[in-house]
């Protein structure tokens, strides 16, 4: 571990609850190091930390910080950029001359000097490093991984097996992958997004080039994107390119060419196109580690999924319901290809919680027809998160937007009253706020 970091014993999370944050949480408390933090809600990510003995709060109050973190030369503050800047405990620890990082700059701090394999991109990170963390791990390297999601395989957001190669999530929020130090570098895609932060889309494009910069050994690229690095993708010029793609009981069944060798019969477990396309770009940067192939497939084989992507909750003759953290207008397009791949001719219901007012004002029209593609729509207020509502942005006026007639605006307390009433064979809830805490809810009322 980084010298600024081995003699802090306390570390202290303004923001634990989220997944980039509890997986940090949960290596340091690996360590051995005392772990406490507040967030804002509880959820399961809360009182999974707590059953791990890490204590969490939910008041933003300095009374509530244990009384070892209020040690200023023994303690570091995390904190995520998702906080507001007025926040007691953050503003005190500010005023007070904590040594204070955000996540981002500790993910750097861990980093620096271990190999680094980050995978970025607007969308399939969180699926790419989990599944590049799973092939690793089943291959013998000795590997930490941070992921964006709770993997199906470890049910943690951390894979731990040793520390001579990291592989993280690196995220393009706030310019946080500017922080890292890595390696191998892949890039899945680049498509306009957090324009809260960026405000126009080629500030986020400049972003992706600046990171893409930063990899020391190789840079691996969507076919297609304007970079130039080794290319992956279904494109027969791709270095690694995907071929004689079929499906069989719900899997793919695919061949690899790559630079070196022809890989046959790889399977996938993982339903759409672009998982596909994530499963090649953690292959290829598994192979470019120098992971022999043969262990990667069998590893591949045995990748069970990120919880909330495409993540089957019932799966039955005459009802599926599918949960998805989708909360962009693409993500939305690859989820629908996706289900009507795998379910065609079924009434597909889709249940969506916009993500931010201002994703939602900058994205409305493409929300709109990604929406409009489902045979039903019931769509929730927008999760605002971190913002303030913005004057004229809502659901109602992205529902209007919506080209189908079975729409509805519902609220989270009718919402299982709708579900249950619907004759859709296939039910989808999509987003990425808190959406993901009725699963449960509307699973066990589904089964009843």
């Amino acid at each position: 571990m980084n010298k600024s970091l081995e003699n802090i014993q306390n570390i202290y999370f303004i923001g634990i609850g989220g997944i980039g944050m509890s997986a940090l949480a949960r290596y340091f408390k690996s360590l051995d190091k005392n772990v406490a933090g507040y967030d804002k809600t509880p959820g399961k990510i809360t009182s999974d930390l707590v059953a791990l003995g890490i204590p969490v709060h939910f008041e933003d109050k300095i009374d509530q910080i244990p009384e070892e973190f209020l040690n200023i030369e023994d303690t570091l503050i995390i904190y995520t950029p998702a906080i507001p800047k007025d926040h007691k405990q953050f503003v005190y620890a500010k005023n007070k001359g904590f040594f204070i990082k955000k996540r981002a700059e500790v993910l750097g701090i861990i980093t620096k000097g271990v190999y680094t394999l980050a995978v970025a991109g607007t969308h399939g990170k969180t699926t790419t490093t989990a599944i590049l963390g799973h092939l690793l791990k089943e291959s013998g390297a000795k590997i930490t991984a941070f992921l964006g999601g709770i993997s199906e395989n470890y049910n943690s957001n951390l894979i731990q097996e040793g520390n001579e190669v990291i592989v993280v999530e690196a995220d393009e929020f706030d310019r946080s992958f500017l922080q890292l130090y890595p390696d191998i570098v892949a890039i899945t895609s680049m498509d306009a997004d957090h324009l809260d932060i960026y405000e126009k889309a080629n500030a986020l494009e400049e972003s992706f080039v600046e990171f893409s910069q930063r990899a020391k050994d190789h840079l691996l690229v969507r076919n297609g994107l304007p970079l130039s690095g080794i290319t992956f993708g279904i494109e027969d010029d791709s270095d690694y390119c995907i071929k004689n793609i079929r499906i069989n009981n719900g899997a793919y069944i695919f061949d690899l060419k790559t630079p070196q060798e022809f890989v046959k019969d790889l399977h996938l477990n993982l339903p759409g196109k672009h998982n596909l396309l994530n499963a090649v770009t953690a292959f290829a940067i598994a192979m470019l580690y120098g992971s022999p192939t043969s262990s990667l497939a069998k590893a591949l084989f045995s990748f069970k999924g990120v919880q909330r992507r495409f993540s089957y909750q019932i799966k039955k003759e005459k009802m599926v319901y599918i949960d998805d953290y989708a909360h962009h207008p693409t993500e939305i397009n690859a989820l629908y290809q996706a289900v009507r791949e795998m379910h065609p001719d079924k009434k597909v219901l889709a249940i969506f919680q916009p993500h931010l007012y201002s994703r939602t004002r900058d994205f409305a029209s493409d929300f709109a027809q990604s929406l409009s593609q489902f045979d039903q729509l019931l769509l929730l207020d927008i999760y605002p998160a971190r913002e303030l509502p913005i004057a004229g942005v809502n659901s109602d006026w992205l529902l209007s937007m919506v080209d189908m007639v079975d729409k509805k605006i519902v609220k989270k307390d009718n919402l299982i009253a709708e579900i249950v009433n619907s004759d859709a064979q296939v039910i989808l809830t999509i987003g990425a706020g808190d959406i993901g805490e009725e699963v449960g809810k509307i699973k066990e009322a589904l089964l009843a």
